[in-house]
């Protein structure tokens, strides 16, 4: 039984995580810029949506990579309800690692004055019609998936540290098996 999750899907957390963080980070930032400001159509708009696409990109390889794959268990020294936190937190978080990116497509692919959906300097396919109704709530979706997402991060890392450095029991450290 592995004792570590495979390489692969290491390298993917870690790179998922810096992204996520950069994401959450550039469209607070994206957003709280005036319209006269010329980085954020320029600049973060674009990278913003190819990241975004990227981290679409990412999780499925992972999910498919996680499945061929053979996983450590979670910790026997866990309680179970802490087992079971740990498995809805990351089903929940393999979620919204696919929702919020596709309600980000889905607002620029649906709002009527955009330039399109990049993927670094290829303009996607838009597959939804131009309806600046549905772009409102995509764009609702967007923000409050990702807010939960950022918490549920915080969440996950709280959890993550507290096995780390508060628990008794040395055997509870799953951080030891992303690392």
């Amino acid at each position: 039984m592995p004792t570590k999750y495979p390489l692969a899907l290491r390298i993917l957390h870690w790179t998922m995580a810096v992204i996520i963080l950069g994401m959450i980070w550039a469209g607070w930032t994206m957003v709280s810029l005036d319209d006269r400001v010329p980085a954020k159509f320029a600049l973060f708009y674009p990278w913003h949506k190819s990241f975004g696409m990227l981290i679409l990109i990412l999780v499925l390889v992972r999910l498919a990579t996680r499945l061929r794959a053979s996983t450590p268990p979670l910790p026997e020294g866990l309680a179970a309800w802490e087992a079971r936190t740990a498995k809805i937190g990351h089903t929940a978080l393999y979620v919204l690692m696919v929702l919020v990116p596709c309600m980000g497509y889905a607002m620029s692919s649906s709002f009527t004055q955009s330039d399109g959906v990049f993927f670094f300097g290829v303009n996607l396919p838009e597959l939804l019609p131009k309806n600046d109704a549905r772009f409102a709530v995509f764009q609702a979706l967007h923000r409050y998936l990702a807010y939960t997402l950022l918490s549920l991060v915080v969440l996950h890392v709280a959890g993550a540290l507290k096995h780390r450095f508060l628990d008794k029991d040395r055997a509870n450290d799953v951080l030891s098996r992303m690392t």
